[in-house]
């Protein structure tokens, strides 16, 4: 058994032999098995514009006749916006120069890890 053991752990049998055939197969069932119960952590990096003056657009599909968009907005670019109507106000001054006359549906704060607002997805109707 030791024997057995170490021939595997060292990967000594031929391409092709059973052997071999049962490692990769081990290997692939971890691969493809183990995220299912085992939590890696690891989650899709929320991509935010790196530079003050850009400011990303997702197409969000349509309702009726009109296209829905969601433009993400730095929370450095929306100024000392703190009231509510002050936040669309700034969002709406920072995106109708981009895509002309919008309509905001709502807007939604977008945080890092350590619960900081580092944007702002704003939903319009086009």
């Amino acid at each position: 058994m030791p024997n057995l053991l170490k021939t595997y752990f060292f990967w000594t049998y031929e391409r092709g032999s059973f052997h071999y055939d049962v490692m990769v197969t081990a290997i692939l069932l971890f691969m493809f098995v183990s995220p299912r119960f085992i939590d890696y952590k690891d989650r899709p990096v929320e991509t935010v514009a790196l530079r003050s003056s850009e400011i990303l657009v997702k197409e969000a599909g349509r309702v009726g006749d009109q296209a829905r968009f969601i433009y993400q907005i730095r929370a450095d670019d929306m100024g000392h916006a703190v009231t509510d109507a002050d936040r669309r106000k700034t969002i709406m001054s920072l995106i109708e120069p981009i895509s002309g006359e919008v309509t905001l549906v709502r807007y939604d704060e977008v945080k890092d890890i350590s619960g900081h607002v580092i944007a702002y997805d704003a939903t319009v109707l086009r």
